[in-house]
């Protein structure tokens, strides 16, 4: 199996692991969360709490669902296109992991908009009264973080010329 073809594959089977991993966490949190109060873990700092996410962070954009989709989808499809054009080398795979998890986490709370009309949020942080989040929310602000960072310091502007639409 060529190289090109083994990065892919491995792209594609990390994307759906994440992806099954966001799912799964979300169907536990509605199996043994809803209709409860929540569960503690470190009292005063860290609780699951099962909410219903029909918005944004803080709830903006209430019930604007198709925007989400669309924008999900975006993000997804460019990330796609930056793992794809990411040239093989070795230097490259930091990037392709944070492609992987943008992608996951993107996909994950775009799965639950069109099969359940809202994303189940149910990890909080009651120390800092941080918004109810989920597994696919991290996914999305890791890999950003993550980007941020690896390209202040590990990678200069024109090794991106790639990415370039060709002519």
């Amino acid at each position: 199996m060529k190289i090109k073809n083994k990065i892919y594959a491995a792209g594609a089977i990390l994307t759906f692991v994440l992806l099954a991993a966001d799912q799964i966490s979300k169907y536990l949190a509605k199996c043994f969360l809803a209709g409860t109060s929540g569960m503690t873990l470190i009292p005063g700092v860290f609780e699951f709490y099962y909410l219903e996410n029909r918005g944004a962070a803080f709830g903006i954009l209430d019930n604007r669902q198709l925007i989400f989709i669309l924008i999900a989808l975006l993000i997804s499809v460019f990330a796609v296109y930056v793992y794809i054009r990411l040239p093989f080398e070795k230097d490259y795979h930091p990037l392709r992991f944070v492609c992987s998890l943008i992608i996951a986490g993107a996909l994950g709370n775009m799965l639950d908009r069109l099969v359940r009309g809202y994303v189940i949020d149910f990890l909080y942080f009651s120390l800092i009264d941080f918004p109810v989040f989920n597994i696919a929310d991290c996914y999305v602000c890791i890999g950003a973080g993550l980007a941020v960072i690896l390209l202040f310091t590990l990678y200069r502007s024109e090794e991106f010329l790639f990415l370039k639409l060709r002519k």
